[in-house]
Parts: structure tokens; sequence; C-alpha cells
């Protein structure tokens, strides 16, 4: 894809949220060099099993469209290079602790005052750059219990329950590429950079939407409410004769729909269902009586029946359902690259379509170090002066 062509993005980010961002990025044609650590690389190199060959699963599935530099950032000479990088990017992106890059001379002014006064610095952290706890790590667990999530999700009064995909994670590397492009659109306006952060702990409290409105205008506290919806009904699954199924009626006509398809026409003059704010105030009776019905078929009976029916449904698919399913098999969202080790692999495709410009990947996942050579090159290092860093462990693979 070529919509980004041009920008160039310097990553020193690993695990999750940062490297998430930088293949979105990649995925729309920046340029990404990713600096690792020697002797390992990005931590979730090691993550696993599975592994393919030695190759973590995980990392091949958020690193495509990047090329790899293995950097001792603490030798001087690396530190130096790094500089370099940056001195020729639009952008920095980078999830060390709060406080650390200072040290080396890498923070947003050192940065912005000695080595490129254009750039687009951004950090991702668990709690951001100010306040109490912006020296505490952060990691996706701890983010959504703080956040409030986890006490919003699982069944009404039961244990806290993390949401099955570390969602404060990728919502954080979601921010970070949409500051990042915003902050890309203000310089080619102004010709300046600028400094975007954000972080897990409000990458998951932004995505308490109802939660925090109901606070606001109630101040009521809300808890777990299983898989319904907090503000109308019916909104969530119920279990058919060999699975589950999920029911859209969220409103009025949709409800009356509902009822039809199941030849309940009675429940539609029930005073107790006449309207939404009945049916939430009566949703244990009104689930319980649904849930006699669907009992009735088979989910994809159901399915059949309520979509004729102008009825918002669908069925609860496991990942081997989904990633085997037509409408995504027509969406073109499963993609195969060409390895530099591992020959073909799979892996899901970037989810924004464009018009004009074709989805699909330019470089694999990068093994550690994989574009040392072609990196150092760029910046001008001849080969002698690099065989020197290798021989002296400043660069590493």
């Amino acid at each position: 894809m070529d919509i980004l062509n041009g920008l160039k993005v310097v990553d020193c980010t690993q695990i999750l949220a940062g490297p998430f961002c930088t293949m979105m990025l990649g995925d729309m044609g920046a340029e990404i060099i990713k600096v690792e650590k020697p002797n390992g690389g990005d931590d979730i190199r090691r993550f696993g099993p599975p592994f393919i060959e030695g190759e973590s699963a995980a990392f091949l599935m958020i690193n495509r469209n990047k090329k790899s530099i293995a950097l001792n950032m603490k030798d001087p000479k690396g530190l130096e290079i790094l500089k370099d990088l940056i001195k020729d990017a639009d952008v920095f992106i980078q999830n060390f602790r709060p406080g650390a890059l200072e040290k080396m001379g890498l923070g947003y002014d050192d940065v912005i005052n000695n080595i490129n006064p254009k750039i687009i610095y951004c950090s991702i952290s668990g709690f951001g750059s100010n306040g109490p706890y912006k020296n505490r790590p952060g990691f996706d667990l701890i983010a959504q219990g703080m956040s409030g999530l986890m006490s919003l999700t699982g069944t009404p009064n039961g244990d806290p329950v993390k949401i099955g995909v570390p969602i404060c994670d990728l919502n954080a590397g979601v921010y970070a590429a949409l500051g990042i492009l915003g902050a890309y659109i203000k310089r080619l306006k102004t010709n300046k950079g600028q400094f975007v952060e954000t972080s897990l702990l409000e990458s998951g409290l932004s995505y308490t939407i109802w939660e925090s409105g109901i606070y606001f205008a109630t101040k009521e506290i809300s808890s777990q409410s299983g898989t319904a919806h907090r503000l109308s009904a019916p909104y969530q699954a119920f279990q058919t004769l060999d699975g589950y199924i999920n029911i859209g009626a969220a409103n009025q006509a949709n409800w009356e729909k509902l009822c039809n398809a199941l030849s309940r026409e009675d429940l539609i003059t029930n005073d107790q269902f006449i309207d939404n704010a009945s049916r939430m105030q009566n949703l244990d009776s009104l689930v319980e009586i649904l849930n006699i019905e669907f009992k009735n078929k088979s989910t994809s009976d159901w399915v059949e029946i309520l979509i004729n029916s102008g009825v918002p449904c669908g069925p609860i698919l496991n990942i081997e359902e989904i990633l085997n399913h037509e409408q995504i098999k027509e969406r073109e969202m499963i993609i195969n690259i060409d390895h530099t080790k591992l020959g073909q692999i799979q892996n899901l495709n970037f989810p924004i379509k464009f018009s004009d410009s074709e989805s699909r990947p330019k470089l694999p996942p990068p093994l550690l170090g994989e574009h040392n050579n072609e990196i150092l090159q760029s910046l001008g290092y001849s080969d002698k002066e690099i065989d020197n860093f290798i021989n002296e462990n400043i660069i590493t693979s």
C-alpha cells in the first residue's frame, strides 16, 4: 500500500502496543525501522509456544512491513547510530518507561532541540508522562483492571474478568497511530513536529462510553452485565438448541420484528415489555422468556429465520470458524506472506480498505537484525565501519 509512502518511522518499541501501531503505519506504506536490542531482540520473539521453526507466532502476527536492526543502544557508538536514524526520520516512537530515554539524551526536548526539530515524537506508556503513576510499569492486565474494564466484564455478581484480547495494548496502539497521523497532517501545514503520547490506562478508560456516561448522569456505578447491553434490550446472547446466538433487537421496530419471528406477538402488547424502558426494567423476565423460545431450534435455523424477518443477529463463532468464514474470505482478511526463513505464513490483513491502494504486505516479519547492513548503508556507513560495528558487538543478529 502506498498511502504513507515517504514517511520514515524509527520504532523503538516492543511487545504489543507500539509494534501494533507501527505495523498499521507500515501496512499503509510507511518505512518502519525496528530498532531491537541485541541478544534476543523484541521480547515478544520469545512469547510462546507456539513457535514455527523457532520463530514466535506472536511476533509474526504484528511485525510485518518492518526492517530490523539489532543495535546496542548502551554503547556510545550504538547510541550515535540511533541518533543518526532519528535525524533522518519523520517519526520516532518509543515505549520506554517515562524518563528512561531522557537519561540517554533522547527525551523529546533533546531530540527536538539537538537532533531533528521536525520530528513527530510518540510515546506509549502504562500511565502517561505525568501524574503520580508516571513511573510505574504498565501492562495490559494492570490497565484493564484499573480502567474499570474488568469490573464490567463477566456474568453479574461474578469475579472480575479480563477481556479475552489485550484490549488496552491494542487500543493504545491504534490511538498512537491516530495521533501520529494527526501530527503528520499538522506538520504538512506548519512544518513543525510535536510530542504525541497515549497510555494503556487512558486507552482502556476511553472505552467505558456507556458506563462513564451513566456515572456522570446518575453517579450509579455500572457492574457486570454478561452479554447484555446497559441501555437497551433485547441486545445480548441467547442459548439455542446447539449453541448461542446474538440478538440485536435494540430498537422498537426490531423488537416487534423479533416477536413476530418468534410467533410471540403477545409480547409486543405486554405492559412489561411495551417499550425499551420497560424491557430494561424487566430484563430478567424477558431473558427467561426468550431463552425458552430460542432453545427450540438450532443456531443456524434461528439465523435464517431472523435474518429473513429483518432482525439483526449472528452466531457466536470460535476462532477456527471465523477464520474460515465466507465473509472473511471474501473480504480478503487472511493473507499469505513469504517469510525469509519460514516460507509462506498466514497473517490477518489490514482491516481498512482504500479504493486507490491495494492492501498487500511489502515485507515479511523480519529476522532479528535482518536489515542491519541495508539500514547502516542508507545512513552512509561504509562496509568497513559496519564490519567494525559487528566485531565490537554494536550490531548483532
